[in-house]
C-alpha cells in the first residue's frame, strides 16, 4: 500500500473508532495562531490563567513538543444533544453543554489511545512517533484545525465547522509521519496576512455571538476577554467572581454557551453518535434549591467522572450563591442565609450578595445579623459593605471601554 492509500486506511480507522472530524494538517514554522497567542498574553486578556504563558512557547513550535514533528491529526467529535439542556422552567440552572457528559478528557483519551494504536499498525511507527492531546496539551488546537479544513475560526473565538456549528470537541495528534495536508476551507486562509484575516471566514456581517454576551467578554471579532467570561468566571477563577459581572451571569451555574447557541451554522447541528462519550443528561435536572444543600458526599457522588468535579464544592456553591441572586426567588433566602454562615469564605461572600439582591437591603440585614456580627475575612466584609452602601447592578455590565488590538 502506498503512502497515499495508508494515509486513507488511517482516516477510516479513525472514524470507526469514534471520530466524527479526521484531518491532517503539515508543521510548517509557527503553528497557525502563534503570533496571536503572544499579543492575548502580552494584553493580559488571560486573566490569571499563568499556564497559559508558561506553555505559549510550545505552543507555538511543535517541535519543542515533539521532536521531529511533521504533521499534526486533528480529531473532532460532536457533542450536540438537544435533550436534557431544555430546561423544564426559566430558573432552572444551565450548564455548558459540554459538562453535561462524563469528563470528555477521560473518554476521549480511549479513543486516541486505540488512535495511537492504529498509526502504528498502518504506518509501522512507533509509540515514540506520536503524541495525543485533548484540549489539555500545548497545542493550538483550533488553529491547526482551521488550517486542516475542519472548520473556521468565528469571531466568537470558536471553531464552527460546516458539518456540526459549535459543537465539537477538538483532540490533536502531533506525529513525525509526512502526511499529505487537507485543504483549509478557503486556500487564502493558510497565508493571509495580517495572521487571523481569515477570523469570521464564514460569519459575514453576522456579529450575533459578540451582541448577546451579557458581560461583553467579546469586544472584537475574535477577541476574548476572559476576564469577564461567564465561563472563566465560574470555572477558572477560584476566587470572588466581580459584582459587576454576577447579575450577567444569570441562570448560567457551570461554563456558558451563548456565544455558540446564537451562532447560524448551528442549524446544521446533528445528534451526537456518542461513540466517545456518555450523556449525564440527569445533571441538568438539579433544582438550585438542590445545589445549594450539597454536602460534600452528595456533590462527589453526583459529579463523579464529569468536568464539574475540578470546581470543587466550593466553586459550585459559590456559582449556585450567583445563580440564586439572580433567580428572584426569595424561597432561596433560607438556604443562602446558612451559606452565609459556610466554613470557606468565598462561599460566604456570594450567600452574602445573593441574600442582598433577593431581599434588600432592611430584610437582609436582618436574616443575616449574626452572621455579620461574627464575619471576620474581608472579602466577606466588603460585600457586606458594598451592599449597604451601593446601589445593586440589576442589569447587564457594560462592555469594556478600550478595546484590545490583539486576536486569539
Amino acid at each position: 500500500m502506498n503512502a497515499g492509500g495508508r494515509q486513507s486506511e488511517l482516516r477510516r480507522k479513525l472514524h470507526g473508532l469514534g471520530f466524527d472530524e479526521v484531518r491532517f494538517a503539515r508543521v510548517d514554522g509557527l503553528a497557525p495562531g502563534a503570533e496571536a497567542l503572544r499579543a492575548w498574553l502580552a494584553a493580559g486578556l488571560h486573566a490569571d490563567m499563568a499556564w497559559m504563558e508558561r506553555t505559549a512557547e510550545k505552543r507555538a513550535q511543535p517541535e519543542l513538543v515533539l521532536p521531529g514533528a511533521q504533521s499534526v491529526i486533528l480529531l473532532g467529535v460532536n457533542y450536540w444533544r438537544d435533550e436534557g439542556q431544555k430546561a423544564k422552567d426559566a430558573a432552572r440552572p444551565v450548564w455548558a453543554r459540554y459538562a453535561l457528559h462524563d469528563d470528555y478528557h477521560d473518554t476521549l483519551k480511549a479513543g486516541l489511545v486505540a488512535a495511537g494504536k492504529a498509526i502504528e499498525e498502518v504506518f509501522d511507527a512507533g509509540s515514540a512517533d506520536y503524541r495525543y492531546y485533548v484540549d489539555t496539551g500545548p497545542v493550538l488546537e483550533r488553529g491547526w484545525a482551521a488550517r486542516a479544513g475542519l472548520g473556521f475560526i468565528g469571531k466568537n473565538t470558536m471553531l464552527i465547522s460546516r458539518r456540526f456549528g459549535n459543537w465539537l470537541f477538538l483532540a490533536s495528534i502531533l506525529t513525525r509521519l509526512d502526511l499529505t495536508p487537507d485543504a483549509p476551507l478557503k486556500k487564502s486562509i493558510e497565508r493571509q496576512k495580517p495572521e487571523n484575516a481569515h477570523v469570521g471566514l464564514l460569519c459575514g456581517k453576522c456579529t450575533r455571538c459578540m451582541d448577546e454576551c451579557p458581560t461583553g467578554a467579546l469586544p472584537q471579532p475574535g477577541v476574548l476577554d476572559a476576564r469577564r467570561c461567564i465561563s472563566y468566571q465560574t470555572i477558572e477563577n477560584r476566587g470572588i467572581i466581580p459584582r459587576e459581572l454576577r447579575p450577567g451571569i444569570g441562570t448560567r451555574i457551570y461554563g456558558c454557551d451563548i456565544c455558540l447557541e446564537v451562532c447560524p451554522w448551528n442549524r446544521f447541528a446533528r445528534t451526537a453518535r456518542s461513540v466517545l462519550l456518555a450523556a449525564r443528561g440527569e445533571i441538568a435536572e438539579l433544582s438550585l434549591s438542590e445545589l445549594l444543600e450539597l454536602t460534600p458526599a452528595r456533590f462527589a457522588g453526583v459529579f463523579r467522572g464529569t468536568a464539574i468535579k475540578r470546581v470543587k464544592l466550593a466553586g459550585l456553591l459559590r456559582n449556585a450563591c450567583v445563580v440564586a441572586g439572580n433567580s428572584g426567588d426569595t424561597g432561596l433566602l433560607e438556604p443562602l442565609a446558612r451559606l452565609a454562615g459556610h466554613a470557606l469564605p468565598v462561599v460566604r461572600a456570594h450567600a452574602v450578595w445573593a441574600v442582598f439582591r433577593l431581599a434588600g437591603a432592611a430584610k437582609a440585614k436582618e436574616i443575616l445579623a449574626v452572621a455579620h456580627a461574627v464575619e471576620t475575612d474581608a472579602a466577606v466584609l466588603e460585600e457586606y459593605g458594598a451592599a449597604l452602601n451601593v446601589q445593586h447592578p440589576t442589569s447587564n455590565v457594560q462592555r469594556p471601554s478600550t478595546e484590545p488590538t490583539t486576536n486569539y
